[in-house]
Order: C-alpha cells, then structure tokens, then sequence
C-alpha cells in the first residue's frame, strides 16, 4: 500500500496540482486554525473569526470529497464502500457539532467543550484520509500523475463553489449532496458575506446572491464535462 501522505513528497503525490497535494495542503490550513484557536492570544471575537474560516473551510472540502474523491474510490476499489462509509460518518458527527457550536453562546463553558470534540474528530478524519483512503486511492488510480491532476481539478471547482456551513438533514453522496449543494452554496456564501454584521444593503445582498449562485451552476457544469 501507497505511504501515508505525511511520509510522500510533492512529487510523489503527482505534483502541486494533484488531488493529493491539494488535500494534504487543505489538512494543514485546517491543522493551523484548530491551533491558533487553541492558544491563549486570540480575544473571544478573534476566535469566532477563527472557528468561522475553519468551520467554512471545513465543510466546502469536505462537500468535495462526497462529491468528487469517495464516489471515485468505491468504483476504482473494491473495499471502497468500507472506506468511505466510515469517513461519511464523521462528516455527519462533524456537521451535528457545528449546529450545535452555532446554537451555543461562545462564554458558555459548553461551547468550548464541543469546539473541543469537534477538532478531535477533524483531526481523526484527516489521519484516516491522509493514511488510508487517500493513498488507497493514490494506489487505485495506480499511480497515474495525469489523472490525479484531473481528479485535483474536479475536486478544487467543487470545493470552490460548495456549501460553507454545516446542513445534516443534507445526503453525504451524490445525487442528493450534488442537488442540494447549489442552492445551499448560494444561500451559504451570501450569509458568509455579510455575518457578522449583516450590514449588506437589499440590493446588494441580491447581486451577491445571484453570482452565488451563478458560480455554482458554472462549477456544477464543468464537473459533469469532466465526468
């Protein structure tokens, strides 16, 4: 079996633009916010500007994973199933904690203690990914430095145009994730524009909209050429 990611250099991911690549430097920037938000500096407001960037970085990956990578390995593995079942099921546990964060005033000892749980499971989902079905991936596509890169591409359009903000009730596989995810991507960037102020005019708010949602239909349209 392929090494862990971790162990792999640049070029035997397949290079900057391989999907490898691209989700070993997401993992890290994720691994960066968790402790920047664990360390003493940050003031309660710098922390919730923290845990918002991660928590959107958070689920616009994890969107591209279920939408792109783990519908690719359970044709190309034959244990692909077992794989991406069980990081499924963290995704979902993920998204349940982010309600729950988001229903909690952040001075409420509890907030931190789900914050807490949360990460762990973030952490967990990154060692499964970067030590199991990635490189069983990577393994899979045998390989092959052109079709990571293509792989790469498709992922970044998704993640790029995916939902930002945890939605349970949502499918972790495609039709149902890809069909919901371009009205929910609109609806989520336009409310990441204007929290935590909401301070965007009417107008304003319309136009950001609409180009939400213009975005996603343009990326939902080059992953089916892609396909």
């Amino acid at each position: 079996m392929s090494l862990p990611l971790s162990r792999q250099s640049v070029d035997q991911l397949g290079g900057e633009a391989s999907v490898l690549a691209r989700q070993r430097r997401d993992h890290a920037e994720l691994d960066r916010l968790m402790r920047l938000y664990e360390s003493p500096g940050p003031p309660l407001s710098g922390r919730q500007e923290i845990l918002r960037n991660l928590f959107q970085l958070t689920f616009s990956h994890a969107f591209a994973e279920e939408t792109v990578l783990w519908p690719a390995l359970r044709r190309l593995a034959a244990d692909g199933e077992e794989l991406t079942s069980r990081v499924e099921a963290e995704h979902q546990q993920i998204n349940d904690l982010a309600v729950e964060i988001r229903s909690t005033d952040p001075r409420d000892p509890r907030h931190d203690q789900l914050v807490a749980a949360a990460f762990a499971l973030i952490r967990e989902d990154i060692r499964d990914e970067e030590d199991v079905l990635l490189p069983r991936l990577q393994e899979a596509l045998e390989y092959d430095r052109a079709r990571l890169r293509r792989l790469g591409s498709a992922w970044e359009t998704v993640r790029r145009t995916a939902p930002t903000r945890p939605h349970p009730a949502v499918s972790r596989r495609p039709p149902g994730n890809a069909l919901a995810g371009v009205p929910l991507s609109a609806l989520d960037r336009l409310r990441d524009l204007s929290a935590p102020s909401g301070s965007l005019g009417r107008w304003t708010a319309a136009a950001v909209a609409a180009a939400a949602l213009a975005a996603c239909l343009a990326g939902a349209a080059a992953l089916r050429r892609r396909r």
